[in-house]
């Protein structure tokens, strides 16, 4: 996954490589995806959620160059995956699931594999985590129609963000970050991602 996938498309920040080194992707996948775990494109998870491809992961986590000293918010817990990554990159990890029981599954899968630095809260992710703000990085793994303002008030003094932001169908990566007062925001790539659900984000269907 990492020689094929992930250096050849331009992956090169080291911390991040050896963090997908370390993560067995096989253990956040069903059974029956065993043997596809390690290829790069996204495979289904219960609730109609998904586990992103590899290189999607990866291509959202380099530009926020995330520190082992930084406080990280994960909106959508989803397999718990990336969850624990971020496990590996940073040194405290909050992470929002909209479904308690994807929630339940992901922190027992984390705890079995040792990932400590972690709490996994059911609720409203477009609203952020406001009670351990303010965040170094937030990373948002649904589609929201447009940059939840809630996000960006809970990041700290340089602190950075990435969402993908446009329609239920299509979505560009929209990389913030935030300097006191001033907001930077720059478009990076097109994906597509399950819709971010709540206050900020699209309505239950």
């Amino acid at each position: 996954m990492v020689d094929q996938q992930l250096r050849p498309r331009g992956i090169r920040d080291e911390r991040l490589i050896e963090a997908f080194w370390r993560v067995p992707r096989h253990e956040f996948v069903a059974p029956e995806y065993a043997l596809e775990a390690y290829e790069d494109h996204p495979l289904p998870i219960s609730h109609g959620q998904t586990i992103s491809q590899p290189y999607i992961v990866a291509a959202m986590l380099e530009p926020l160059a995330i520190q082992p000293t930084d406080t990280v918010l994960e909106i959508g817990t989803g397999s718990g995956y990336q969850t624990a990554l971020l496990c590996e990159l940073a040194h405290t990890v909050y992470s929002i699931e909209r479904h308690g029981t994807l929630a339940r599954h992901a922190g027992d899968v984390l705890r079995r594999l040792g990932y400590h630095n972690v709490e996994i809260v059911v609720g409203d992710g477009s609203l952020g985590l406001p009670d351990h703000a303010p965040y170094d990085v937030i990373v948002v793994s649904a589609a929201a129609p447009r940059m939840p303002d809630a996000l960006i008030q809970q990041l700290a003094h340089g602190g950075r963000l990435i969402a993908p932001v446009g329609s239920a169908h299509a979505q560009e990566l929209m990389l913030v970050r935030r300097m006191g007062n001033e907001v930077e925001k720059r478009y990076m790539h097109g994906c597509r991602f399950v819709p971010l659900v709540g206050t900020q984000g699209f309505p239950a269907s």
